[in-house]
């Protein structure tokens, strides 16, 4: 009976713990194409400049203040070796996010970041070479032709917004693979990781976001109908995307790798169906079928590196990198564990 209960409890938990996650997902995802779409406020740098603000204050509060987290403490020199160059590859991947969806619809551009697991293993292979089993190369097959499938008929395409979630793509895999080598011996939850990075990410980002935008957002602060509830609007995307943080730190604690994978996907689905439904951004039968393989091809190739990371240490695995290029090699991350690059 007891047993029971905990079992019970435990899927209880889970589910609540993906619900809470998608919420906040999905909504910073709407929000800002809200803010770009129907608000006008077409400042991507400014509106990722703002999430990082409201980041920092937010896991200040969470570790300094409400000491809900214990704080993780960096080496002064570790910060600026370590997170410094961590926190520029963080903003860049935040900003290209934010910039694809100023341009595209937000289901092409959650399509295309589902082209990250391809890029990762490419990049792995290419500059550090490590070898993969032939599965895994095989997963990334659907995954590559859904993202082709999707791009040549999508109705809105754009060639601008296409490149910056295509290099978001880059950047993700990128801080994925400089993770393991650059915060060797630290162990990061998303908390701590948003508390030593969004400051750092808020320097690199403001100069250009005030040279680069100011003007425009004193000419939009002054024509726009109803100024100060909009930006209540874009500081509250602001609070949401920590919120999004503090929710990863929560599921990737109470789900398996496996759960996490799947859900992320079906995440993704979610969010296309709910942004079509507000936005109405027109999807040809063949755009949602592409949509549609690109995501059984995540969930697959998530399942694949799920079995080989759980075979016997006897058993045949991955090639391994040969020895006279070991020593030259950046330790690469596991992309089974799940508290890998989830922030």
């Amino acid at each position: 009976m007891e047993d029971g209960r905990l079992c019970q409890w435990s899927v209880f938990r889970s589910l609540l713990a993906i619900v809470q996650w998608w919420s906040f997902n999905v909504t910073v995802i709407i929000i800002n194409k809200w803010i770009f779409q129907n608000l006008d406020f077409k400042f991507p740098l400014s509106v990722s400049c703002v999430h990082f603000i409201t980041s920092s204050i937010g896991a200040y509060t969470v570790i300094k203040v409400l000491k809900l987290k214990p704080l993780i403490v960096v080496d002064p020199e570790d910060r600026w070796k370590r997170i410094f160059p961590m926190s520029f590859v963080f903003c860049v991947n935040i900003v290209l996010g934010n910039v694809s969806l100023r341009y595209i619809p937000v289901s092409f551009m959650q399509t295309i970041k589902s082209f990250t697991p391809a890029t990762t293993v490419f990049l792995q292979w290419l500059v550090w070479r490590k070898y993969f089993d032939w599965r895994i190369w095989a997963s990334l097959v659907p995954i590559v032709g859904g993202i082709l499938l999707t791009s040549i008929t999508e109705l809105s395409f754009n060639m601008f917004g296409f490149c910056a979630a295509l290099f978001g793509c880059l950047a993700t895999s990128t801080k994925t693979i400089l993770a393991e080598s650059l915060l060797h011996g630290y162990k990061f939850d998303s908390i701590n990781t948003v508390y030593y990075m969004a400051p750092f990410a808020t320097l690199i980002l403001g100069v250009p976001a005030m040279l680069l935008e100011g003007n425009g957002i004193i000419e939009w602060f002054q024509t726009h109908p109803s100024p100060w509830p909009a930006l209540i609007i874009i500081f509250s995307s602001g609070v949401l995307a920590f919120c999004l943080n503090f929710s990863i730190f929560y599921v990737i604690h109470s789900t398996t790798a496996v759960t996490f994978n799947v859900a992320g996907n079906l995440k993704v689905a979610v969010a296309v169906l709910i942004s079509w439904m507000i936005f109405k951004n027109p999807i040809s039968g063949l755009n949602a079928i592409g949509c549609g393989i690109t995501l059984v091809g995540c969930t697959f190739y998530g399942y694949v590196r799920h079995m080989l990371a759980q075979q016997p240490p006897g058993t045949p695995r991955t090639p391994r990198t040969p020895r006279n290029r070991m020593e030259q090699l950046l330790p690469l991350v596991n992309n089974n564990d799940k508290l890998d690059d989830k922030v």
